[in-house]
């Protein structure tokens, strides 16, 4: 993440999709800026759970959204929990709809590459990617990476799918 006017918000949430739920709902509320990113992180540990985080552009956004979060009575702290979050709001994101191109999508976001499961390199520019309106990149030595699997067609989509089943959904 390039910037260090971030903070951590840990509601005690235990899976992704209510993480997920809740960044947005909190971008929304602080009115975060275009450019900010939004992510959620794996706490491990003898309470494992998901945080997430904001990172702004400057302690003049970061700061009001502190004070703000306390005040609602969240646990917050300055930084990042690790260097891997999962990315959910981005620069772009919300322009990653449908089926792009692999070009399309790193000139439309702050994406830096996209990876495919069990494929040697990254994939070339034209390669079809159908997003499922679920495009959830994560951090990784500094770069914003989308990993991919080959889907049907010879087309590919995000490894993270949108509806995930929970464990034992049939039990």
């Amino acid at each position: 993440m390039t910037t260090p006017y971030a903070l951590t918000v840990d509601a005690g949430l235990r899976d992704l999709r209510a993480a997920d739920h809740l960044l947005r709902t909190l971008a929304a509320e602080l009115a975060l800026p275009e450019g900010a990113f939004g992510c959620t992180h794996l706490i491990r540990g003898d309470r494992p759970r998901v945080a997430v985080s904001f990172t702004v552009a400057s302690p003049a956004l970061r700061d009001p959204a502190r004070e703000w979060l306390t005040a609602k009575g969240y646990e917050v702290t300055d930084g990042v929990p690790d260097d891997t979050g999962r990315a959910v709001l981005y620069p772009g994101a919300d322009a990653l709809t449908g089926t792009l191109t692999v070009a399309e999508l790193l000139s439309r976001s702050a994406i830096d590459r996209v990876t495919v499961l069990g494929a040697p390199g990254e994939p070339e520019g034209s390669a079809r990617l159908v997003t499922r309106d679920h495009v959830r990149p994560q951090w990784q030595g500094g770069e914003l990476v989308l990993i991919a699997q080959p889907a049907i067609g010879g087309t590919l989509v995000p490894f993270e799918v949108p509806e995930p089943t929970p464990c034992c959904a049939d039990h």
